[in-house]
């Protein structure tokens, strides 16, 4: 345990340096400490200053991160330490985290919304011609023929196996009209495509992205009956739809009222989709769709009428940078000043900035009655004056930004701040405090078990 005060701050923007008792994380004082897994973009982690943050990969984990950035890694409890502040994905999807679990224990999870749109969406604009116009099955008959030595001859004589339609003036239904739902109906109406559009949870800034032809109707049976092809862009939960959830959702019911020759894209998330329910549309013989994913299916995998990619999604470098970039600046807002954007899980916060004549408290609780009112009568019983407060909260968590005078010392209530920020943390309710301050990397504490951690 070494005093704040004893150690050297880095060159930063503040010279805050208070005498609170914590562990150097690693041996190294005034060091954040990320721990990645998955193969993040050189890009996103090139704007962490490297003057206080440390990166580890996968092969070389520190013992006691500060925060955790992935990609599809599938996190487990065990694997994120109790010194943590935050989690971030890059990437819009969140079921690769806990989420529910990183909220009991105070750790805002973070995504990357919008950093892959341009991706997705290119790739949902490349599944419908390829349900359109057999394209990979052309390619299969033209490397067939390639092996006979025939390709020139019958070149033109086969072409006719392999018809298909234009996208000009039919339907699009997008279910779903977030970043990238939004960007699908926009540059499929340049192609000249009708849009049918449904979302109830949809936002006025997504509203304004749509293009001006665009029809809203108020369910996904509408959008399945009116379409000609259908693009699933909504998150998975996993529950079914009669609890909330969206497992299966795309089931027999929206089936049995499609269009005979629907081509479905999902590159949402497999889960979406009955496969049993899909497989006995097809099979059925009475429908010609096409269902287009790039989420593996051990039902659908070789169906004739599937036509199943690799999850390519978000993998371009421009998508994996955008994200990367986007995760590690949430990751120092977050670290450095407290602010949440971008969370799953906490209510977003913005902050204005602090002075250098101030300290700046971040407090984790549980979303109750009289927490907070304990919380602001610590910091009276030890005559601190408050300069800023934000309080957010969301569902069960909630959280607290304290802005309060460095000057206090004088008080003779006062006794250290190594004293205050053991009496915030183990107030009722209470998950973890922050105290920010130039030694990077300190000055977290936790409650855990009725037990004061530092």
């Amino acid at each position: 345990m070494l005093r704040r005060s004893a150690l050297l701050p880095p060159t930063r923007s503040f010279s805050l340096a208070l005498d609170l008792e914590h562990k150097m994380v690693d041996n190294v004082p005034g060091v954040f400490q990320i721990q990645t897994f998955n193969a993040i973009s050189p890009v996103g982690l090139s704007k962490y200053d490297p003057n206080i943050y440390s990166i580890h990969s996968q092969e070389e984990k520190t013992p006691n991160a500060h925060a955790i950035m992935l990609r599809s890694h599938k996190i487990k409890e065990e694997e994120v330490p109790p010194t943590t502040r935050c989690i971030a994905r890059c990437g819009a999807g969140t079921n690769n985290i806990p989420v529910s679990r990183m909220t009991e224990l105070g750790i805002p999870v973070f995504n990357t919304p919008g950093a892959n749109a341009n991706a997705v969406k290119e790739l949902v604009l490349c599944g419908l011609l390829l349900g359109s116009r057999k394209i990979v099955q052309g390619i299969g008959k033209m490397r067939e023929l390639g092996d006979q030595g025939l390709a020139k001859e019958q070149v033109e004589k086969v072409k006719s196996q392999f018809g298909g339609q234009e996208l000009k003036g039919k339907t699009l239904g997008v279910i779903g009209l977030g970043h990238i739902g939004s960007a699908t109906a926009r540059d499929a109406s340049s192609l000249g495509m009708n849009i049918v559009g449904y979302d109830p949870g949809m936002s006025i800034e997504s509203a304004l992205r749509l293009p001006n032809n665009t029809k809203l109707v108020e369910s996904m049976k509408a959008v399945f009956a009116s379409s000609d092809y259908v693009s699933l862009n909504i998150p998975y939960i996993s529950k079914p739809p009669s609890e909330g959830g969206t497992h299966g959702i795309i089931g027999r019911d929206l089936l049995m009222s499609a269009k005979k020759n629907l081509v479905i894209c999902n590159f949402a998330r497999g889960e979406l989709v009955d496969s049993e329910a899909m497989k006995d549309w097809f099979d059925s013989g009475e429908n010609s769709g096409v269902y287009v994913s790039d989420f593996p299916d051990d039902l659908l995998y070789d169906h004739p009428q599937t036509l199943i990619l690799p999850h390519l999604g978000a993998s371009t470098e421009e998508a994996e940078d955008a994200a990367a970039t986007m995760a590690s600046n949430t990751i120092q807002k977050f670290l450095e000043n407290g602010e949440i954007v971008n969370s799953v899980n906490f209510p977003e916060t913005r902050l204005e900035a602090r002075s250098d004549t101030t300290v700046r408290i971040a407090i984790v609780n549980e979303n109750k009655a009289g927490v907070l009112a304990n919380i602001l009568s610590e910091l009276a019983s030890a005559n601190i004056n408050i300069l800023q407060q934000v309080n957010r909260s969301r569902d069960s968590i909630a959280y607290n930004v304290i802005d309060v005078e460095l000057d206090t010392l004088s008080s003779g209530k006062f006794k250290s701040w190594s004293e205050l920020q053991e009496g915030l943390t183990m107030v009722d309710g209470v998950i973890s405090s922050r105290f920010m301050n130039d030694v990077y990397g300190t000055g977290y504490a936790k409650q855990m078990g009725g037990q004061y951690f530092v």
